[in-house]
């Protein structure tokens, strides 16, 4: 009698196979169920276990389709990249475009929020303190949503480079800065792996079991003040970061 691991393991290797492209949709349950003479459950479970590994997602009426897992890899040069080039893009537009891929950042949400114990801390000010908040989308297009990106800026500091309006910051928020006056200087960067929230899950079309990359920056200017605090979330298999050319020599006395 088939069994929903090997109708799993048969949609995996068909999937892998490239007969189910990435945005493809399955055959439905009814399709399946004829196919492999199985029941209802069986294939829920198959389906399910697709959905633990991250090969495909659920939509609501869209069926179940294959997952993108094109990894993007994001070198620490990127921020150098944009501030370089003379171009529009950030500094996920450069190193998608890199890679030869169509990365686009898509802004969602511009508010203004008083600072949590924690954003506080991070960016020196008091609990309450006034702060801007953007949040934006990582895609690829037309519709690949790798990251979810989450930023405070003191407000202002936002009011002055231009960036607590609703409005996409073209050439990338740190080239805005820099043309203000507040020229970044050092990032500090704390990465770790965990399990999605059902929000990022949904959001990232993974199954709950699909580990996501955190990653939590603090950038300040030359004068050492912080300047923004980002949150960046994305499936792990989705994400490499490359941390190029780090300083390994001990200082000369």
């Amino acid at each position: 009698m088939t069994s929903s691991g090997d109708i799993a393991s048969e949609l995996r290797h068909l999937i892998d196979a490239g007969d189910y492209p990435p945005g493809s949709q399955l055959p439905t349950n009814a399709a399946l169920m004829g196919t492999h003479g199985v029941s209802k459950a069986t294939i829920t479970k198959a389906i399910s276990e697709l959905v633990d590994q991250g090969l495909v997602w659920t939509a609501k009426k869209g069926g179940t389709r294959v997952r993108h897992r094109t990894p993007v890899t994001l070198p620490l040069s990127r921020y150098r990249s944009a501030l370089a080039c003379s171009g529009s893009g950030g500094p996920w537009e450069t190193a998608t475009a890199e890679a030869g891929l169509d990365g686009h950042m898509q802004l969602i949400d511009v508010d203004t929020v008083e600072a949590t114990p924690d954003l506080a801390t991070l960016l020196e000010l008091s609990p309450g303190h006034v702060l801007t908040y953007r949040l934006r989308h990582a895609i690829i297009r037309p519709d690949d949503l790798v990251q979810i990106q989450e930023a405070w800026y003191p407000k202002r500091v936002a009011e002055a480079a231009g960036i607590d309006t609703e409005v996409k910051v073209v050439g990338g928020i740190y080239r805005r800065l820099a043309d203000a006056g507040h020229r970044r200087a050092t990032a500090s960067e704390s990465v770790s792996v965990r399990m999605p929230t059902a929000d990022e899950a949904l959001q990232l079309r993974v199954g709950g079991r699909v580990s996501v990359l955190a990653v939590e920056r603090v950038t300040r200017d030359t004068h050492g003040s912080p300047l923004e605090v980002l949150r960046a979330v994305a499936a792990a298999d989705r994400i490499k970061l490359t941390y190029d050319d780090l300083p390994l020599l001990e200082a000369q006395q």
